[in-house]
């Protein structure tokens, strides 16, 4: 039987558009993973419920990444855009709507219908498929890739494109297996550091509550680090929900210098100056009201008993005894409460994985390594992490795609 031309490490979302674009234009491709299925991290992104991309023009996509990375993803992006995905899975019946903020979602599947159809897409384009079937490291001869060895020996091909991810959630078989191999071959991988994942606190007194599109700041040394308005969730640990994975790359990088403490404004469209007027009004009107039923028409029981609890005002207060030096403490914390410091930002449980491969080392144009010839890299092993909102999804899809792109289309070295 004939080697294949094309070897795909990772069925991961990188890894599957590297595929079938490969064997889409003529190549034989055989898929490796090391997991009982494909598609792992793809099942759980959005919560299950898949976010795919993200809406609105190339270039203001690009520019939710950072500079270098913006720059780097940029050909890929323009070759394969959000739309170019799309229209795969409206092919195969696929619904979905654009949320207010740009993130685009299935209407009536989950996260397990998208992989089902993009099973469905690789097979009828011809790909060989073989799961549990753990990739040890790769095959060089005379500064090209020839192969790769796999636990049950080794596998030669023409190309191989390495997709296999980063080293959050390993409980999903994305460990980092790669890098190690990639440092040997003398590519340099850039720090890692957790990115989209949730953040620990030292103090664990909001535990269960939830607050709707608020402001959440970061900061350190006495500056804002970071910021995200969203959804914030606490749990038993600390902070999560889109607050919490927006800035968390930030945070993490920060902690590394000193710590990081946390403010979150409840009524981000409101001014200090527009609440204190309120409270004023209110008091005049309604002066046997108490504080406290004023602070719940607007917020959580709980949050708003930690309000006044900041501000050590008593929860039977009533508005009409409000002095201005407690009532503008009131508004201090209802625009600034204290959440306390970050304890740790655990890499294992970010959505992705800031750092990788040194993006200098990989052409933009083709995903072809620079250090080593007829290899390609793809996805999350290189130094790309954007922020929540279906944009690494949309990174995996485009890098992968030119990466399968090129790897069946350009001639052998």
């Amino acid at each position: 039987m004939r080697e294949p031309t094309v070897a795909v490490v990772g069925a991961g979302a990188a890894g599957i558009i590297a595929a079938w674009r490969a064997a889409s234009l003529g190549a034989k491709v055989v898929l490796l993973e090391k997991t009982p299925r494909i598609g792992t991290k793809i099942m759980i992104s959005g919560g299950g419920k898949c976010n795919l991309t993200h809406d609105g023009s190339l270039e203001d996509i690009l520019r939710a990444f950072r500079k270098n990375e913006a720059q780097f993803l940029r050909p890929s992006f323009y070759r394969f855009p959000p739309a170019s995905f799309l229209k795969i899975v409206f092919s195969r019946g696929l619904e979905v709507y654009t949320r207010p903020d740009g993130r685009i979602f299935p209407v009536h599947q989950t996260a397990k219908d998208v992989v089902r159809i993009l099973t469905d897409v690789i097979e009828e384009a011809g790909v060989e498929v073989r799961l549990d079937c753990r990739v040890m490291g790769l095959l060089i001869e005379a500064g090209r890739v020839i192969g790769v060895e796999t636990e049950f020996g080794p596998l030669k091909a023409d190309k191989v494109i390495v997709a296999a991810g980063g080293s959050s959630y390993p409980n999903s078989g994305t460990t980092g297996d790669a890098w190690a191999w990639l440092r040997t071959l003398g590519h340099k991988v850039t720090p890692l550091r957790a990115a989209l994942a949730p953040i620990y606190l030292h103090d664990k007194a909001y535990s269960g509550l939830a607050l709707r599109d608020v402001f959440l700041r970061g900061r350190s040394a006495g500056k804002e680090i970071a910021r995200w308005r969203g959804d914030l969730l606490f749990t038993h640990q600390g902070i999560s929900g889109p607050c919490a994975l927006g800035v968390s790359r930030e945070v993490a990088e920060a902690m590394e210098k000193g710590p990081v403490a946390f403010v979150v404004d409840g009524w981000p469209d409101e001014t200090f100056e527009s609440l204190r007027e309120e409270l004023i009004a209110e008091a005049k009107s309604s002066p046997h009201r108490l504080v406290r039923t004023h602070l719940e028409a607007k917020a959580p029981e709980r949050y708003a008993e930690r309000i006044l609890d900041q501000a050590e005002i008593g929860t039977g207060t009533k508005l009409g005894t409000l002095g201005k030096k407690q009532r503008n403490q009131v508004v201090e914390f209802m625009k600034g409460l204290p959440l306390g410091e970050a304890r740790a930002v655990p890499l294992e449980k970010g959505e992705v994985v800031a750092g990788g491969v040194e993006l200098s080392e990989v052409d933009p144009k083709t995903m072809e390594s620079r250090v080593v010839s007829s290899l390609f890299l793809c996805g999350e092993v290189l130094d790309i992490a954007g922020p929540v909102g279906g944009y690494n999804l949309q990174a995996a899809w485009s890098t992968g795609f030119v990466a399968g792109d090129t790897a069946a289309t350009k001639s052998v070295k």
